[in-house]
């Protein structure tokens, strides 16, 4: 779900051309969700292999990570680790979510309504061990650095870009903006097209960025009261204040100073919400990576894609040698 304070933080659309070079730390779980939910057969049903195993996050990166190298953009991928056991109640309600959308799946399918069917079908999506562990493959393959975090993907994420190990966070949420990430880039689709959630649509887009220093000046507020708008408006690690978004709990921190005052004046009250506080402020990272771009493994990645998830040799061949003749030194990171 992440934090909804997106209407209040000011962005720049940026080409994508602009991010050539540039490392950014992506979002890995936010992404195969993605790919888990949009893409998918016409009952709904997602893609896979000879075996039955689900194979369209595989299609997904294979497809977006192809062009990203071909814009000169080097991704590393960040997954999460264990969540914080203050976001059980949020795991529980997706959990319950699913499930219910599974059901309806069923029921439209039962009926003939493959349009419910599908739109049902993209809330069910579910991150295993399997799925997550192809997906390294692949990027392995493709010679895309993961990192494993020991707690959420994107404050890692953040945490690398604080460092200097990459320029920019990529994800759709906003929660390394809490974090500290001095950049995050969002709608790195390349197709200039995103689904609109459980719907059959798209609407247009364009990469953007938002720079934290620059965002928090023209609030004229800290990080740490960007953090209070967030637990206002409601988190992953909680529920909220009922009736307060984005622009009134801008304006309630900043008439009284913090989350504990607006609070006491509004009489609500957020469980533990000084350890929510430092669950972005000063989130669990680690220093225990390394980064390091390899070689595209051709032979490897038609071995496994082809071989073994029954892809089509000569679209992979294609793709991977689109991406040879636009960047000759792809070989050489």
């Amino acid at each position: 779900m992440g934090v909804a304070i997106g209407s209040i933080l000011a962005s720049d659309e940026i080409d994508i051309s602009e991010l050539n070079g540039k490392r950014i730390a992506m979002d890995a779980y936010n992404i195969i969700y993605q790919f888990l939910a949009s893409i998918r057969q016409r009952d709904g049903s997602p893609l896979t292999d000879p075996d039955g195993n689900v194979t369209s996050h595989l299609s997904g990166l294979l497809y977006r990570n192809a062009n990203f190298l071909k814009e000169g953009l080097r991704p590393i991928y960040v997954l999460d680790g264990e969540p914080d056991t203050m976001k059980e109640g949020t795991l529980e309600k997706r959990k319950e979510r699913k499930e219910e959308a599974k059901k309806e799946y069923q029921m439209a399918l039962d009926r003939g309504d493959l349009e419910t069917a599908r739109t049902k079908a993209q809330q069910t999506s579910r991150m295993s061990a399997d799925i997550l562990d192809s997906g390294k493959r692949l990027l392995e393959l493709m010679g895309i650095p993961w990192v494993q975090a020991p707690a959420e993907g994107e404050a890692q994420a953040a945490h690398m870009v604080i460092q200097g190990d990459a320029w920019a966070v990529g994800s759709q949420d906003f929660d390394s903006l809490l974090c500290g990430a001095p950049r995050l880039v969002r709608n790195l689709t390349i197709t200039g097209k995103r689904k609109l959630p459980g719907r059959n649509e798209y609407k247009e887009i364009a990469p953007e960025i938002i720079v934290l220093k620059e965002a928090l000046g023209e609030l004229d507020i800290s990080r740490e009261q960007l953090v209070d708008i967030a637990l206002l408006c409601g988190t992953d690690y909680n529920e909220g204040v009922k009736g307060i978004g984005p622009k009134r709990g801008l304006k309630k921190v900043k008439d009284k100073g913090g989350l504990e005052a607006v609070l006491k004046d509004e009489d609500e009250e957020i469980g533990n919400y000084q350890v929510i506080k430092r669950l972005f402020l000063e989130p669990s990272v680690t220093d225990d990576y390394e980064i390091v771009f390899g070689d595209v493994d051709m032979d490897g990645l038609i071995d496994y894609l082809c071989g073994e998830k029954g892809f089509t040799e000569s679209r992979v061949r294609d793709i991977m040698e689109k991406v040879r003749s636009k960047q000759t030194d792809l070989f050489s990171f």
